[in-house]
């Protein structure tokens, strides 16, 4: 026999052998810990134990039953509960509140309204009771209605316990992380709060063939013996916020907000984030605003509109996890926040905020519902999405693949029990997406990278790019947009884009190559006439895009190199590479850019070329470092030594300086991190104490 059926058999006999007040210390005992699950067992033993003949006592003892199980989701007992809280003369103003919510969340939608209608009598101005009667009123229509939503239980994420919270993670969503309290949790003890066990955080991974495979718990220090919670991830996907309850035998556990970082394809051991120095508020359900500025999360700390309320909290690091990487804090209002329960919050990549809330005019339980900024006002726009996503149960934790209005959630909806599962859900739109890749020039991916983004809809954001540099966002049509992507020690690329009004889904994909400021930049697809320095049409392209480049870019001034391989006399090709850069340079001067921003400069065969990753990786005889001398080269075969000298005939810019026309006492102040940018062109570059326009 284990321990834990050892400890279950024990808290039976308990149980049993305690009279009606013994049972009511113990229940209020647990109560005051906040182990709901525990205080209704005692509650209940003391309330069986009280004769009928005693009304008063039995009432009382109902409603202290009752509120524990309604706060940990046994809906049918609590509404048996509350039935005997009127049946025995001891309803007060709220019981008809809590009865109406309660059927609300049982489906019971006449009975709820006459619930409301009572419970209006004695509390005509509480906004509960008369959203719960507007719920009421319009939930039987809203299921009869429907919506393009379809949803479906996953039962391969499921389990005969609970799963909720699921968040997709990846470039393409290739791993779905959920919080489960299913067998293979850690830990054999079982909550006092939920009568489950801790719940821990389990990952879904896809095979080659993008088929998902059995949940596995994590099995490293994130998870612990405690209980491991929502969770969400940075944009860099390179930081994990995670709810986790602490245990403490003599006082309330408040929930609080930890971080990990991901390193080696692992998490590590989460760590405490102080949000506040309050300790009597509970800090849970984070969620990371699209461009990384703000962490969202959920609080009853003082200040908000009741139960517990969303807030946000400004991240001055991008994503930094301690306590000087964040800023002030603010309540998001009561647009969003109810005297209610707003719950869950989570975003969609298009940066519309999803949150589950009780308080709202729904469907009863939790209900999802979408809160799009009115940048006319500075407000929220509340919109409701429908059934079937929303039922009469609770709803809650979106996760969305990609851009598309498609993904996961989880809800306990048909659950007797109150217990959560996991389903898909999918809403046909015509949405048109940007696949954007921020990249080193004869480089890799720049994932500490920044894109700004401006467009003639009022468009305004800042997006961090995942870890292989790559981004997606949604277009509207009929915008044009540009798009300027910056990182520290590098020039700014700008890219713009004009979004047709199509009638299908389109992805358009747009590149950003940045120029290193430290090393030399190769310009690809330079030609020139044979044994000449005359410049070839098809090297117009290029060019173009290099004066593009420098209109971006114009505090810059660069050397304009060329270089010739080791073949021919040294003088000679010493002469043509020098009338090669000063053939690049009149064309970008022709262009438009100042001759003083320009240094031609021929090289010969005196500098070759020295081997980056990008090539290291296209040709496996070459290691990066590798200098392709005249040595080197005559080592090699005759296809390599081939492959080797068009290497070193090449074209390449270098950054010479970066404050050209910029005042020589000039400094940058740093920006605040919300400041709104009214062109795109302003827009910090890291290495310098000054902005590229």
């Amino acid at each position: 026999m284990t321990i834990r059926n050892i400890s279950y058999i024990l808290s039976i006999i308990l149980l049993c052998s305690c009279g009606p007040e013994a049972a009511i210390r113990k229940a209020d005992k647990f109560y005051a810990l906040g182990e709901y699950y525990d205080a209704a067992a005692y509650y209940r033993k003391a309330y069986t134990s009280t004769s009928p003949r005693d009304r008063e006592l039995r009432g009382q003892r109902a409603k202290r039953m009752a509120d524990c199980y309604e706060r940990i989701n046994h809906t049918q007992r609590a509404i048996a509960a509350y039935n005997n809280v009127i049946r025995y003369n001891q309803a007060d103003s709220a019981t008809h509140l809590h009865l109406g919510r309660l059927l609300l969340r049982d489906g019971k939608y006449a009975a709820a309204e006459k619930a409301f209608t009572t419970a209006l009598d004695s509390l005509p101005n509480n906004i509960l009771v008369i959203n719960g009667l507007r719920s009421a009123q319009m939930a039987p229509e809203l299921r009869e209605r429907g919506s393009l939503y379809t949803v479906r239980r996953e039962a391969l994420f499921n389990s005969r316990r609970a799963e909720y919270s699921p968040m997709l993670w990846g470039p393409n969503s290739e791993q779905l992380y959920f919080t489960s309290t299913r067998k293979e949790a850690k830990g054999d003890e079982y909550s006092g709060i939920t009568g489950m066990k801790n719940a821990d955080i389990f990952v879904v991974n896809k095979d080659d063939n993008g088929r998902w495979q059995r949940p596995e718990v994590i099995d490293s220090e994130l998870n612990t013996d405690l209980d491991e919670g929502a969770i969400a991830f940075s944009p860099d996907g390179q930081t994990m916020y995670l709810t986790q309850c602490p245990v403490d035998a003599t006082s309330p556990r408040f929930a609080q907000i930890m971080t990990a970082r991901r390193s080696d394809a692992a998490w590590s051991k989460a760590s405490p984030l102080t949000i506040t120095r309050d300790t009597l508020s509970c800090y849970a359900h984070p969620a990371v605003s699209p461009d990384g500025m703000w962490l969202y999360f959920v609080s009853d700390m003082p200040g908000g509109q009741g139960g517990l309320d969303i807030w946000r909290a400004q991240l001055t690091g991008r994503g930094s996890s301690n306590d000087s990487g964040l800023g002030f804090i603010e309540n998001l209002g009561a647009d969003i926040n109810t005297p209610g329960d707003e719950m869950f919050p989570t975003f969609r990549p298009n940066g519309d905020l999803y949150f589950s809330s009780d308080g709202h005019p729904g469907m009863g339980g939790l209900d999802i519902f979408i809160a799009t900024p009115d940048s006319l006002n500075g407000r929220y726009i509340i919109t409701h999405p429908g059934y079937p996503l929303n039922s009469n149960g609770d709803d809650h934790g979106m996760t969305f693949r990609g851009l598309a209005n498609e993904g996961y959630f989880s809800t306990n909806r048909g659950d007797p029990r109150g217990w959560d599962h996991i389903y898909s859900f999918y809403c046909p739109e015509i949405i048109q997406t940007l696949q954007g890749w921020v990249y080193e020039r004869d480089g890799y991916e720049l994932p500490e990278a920044l894109v700004y983004v401006v467009g003639t809809d009022g468009t305004n954001q800042r997006i961090t790019p995942r870890g292989d540099g790559s981004f997606t966002m949604q277009l509207q049509p009929e915008v044009e947009y540009v798009m300027l992507a910056t990182c520290k020690g590098y020039l700014n690329c700008r890219q713009q884009i004009i979004v047709p009004k199509v009638e299908e889904s389109t992805q358009y994909t747009l590149q950003f190559p940045l120029a290193n400021i430290t090393a030399p930049v190769l310009i690809e697809n330079i030609h020139y006439d044979f044994d000449r320095a005359t410049l070839r049409p098809e090297s117009e392209s290029a060019l173009d895009s290099l004066v593009a480049l420098l209109n971006d870019n114009p505090h810059v001034t660069i050397e304009l190199a060329a270089h010739t391989d080791n073949r021919g006399r040294d003088i000679y090709n010493l002469d043509l590479s020098q009338r090669r850069a000063e053939s690049v340079v009149n064309y970008l001067i022709e262009h438009g850019i100042a001759p003083e921003r320009l240094t031609p400069k021929g090289y010969g065969e005196e500098s070759p070329k020295v081997i980056r990753r990008r090539q290291a990786s296209q040709y496996d005889f070459l290691t990066v470092g590798q200098q392709l001398t005249e040595a080197f080269i005559d080592s090699l075969t005759e296809e390599q030594q081939e492959i080797c000298h068009q290497l070193n005939r090449r074209t390449e810019f270098s950054v010479l300086q970066t404050t050209f026309n910029l005042p020589s006492d000039f400094t940058q102040p740093e920006p605040e991190p919300d400041e709104e940018l009214d062109e795109p062109d302003a827009v910090p570059v890291g290495d310098d104490d000054f902005w590229l326009p």
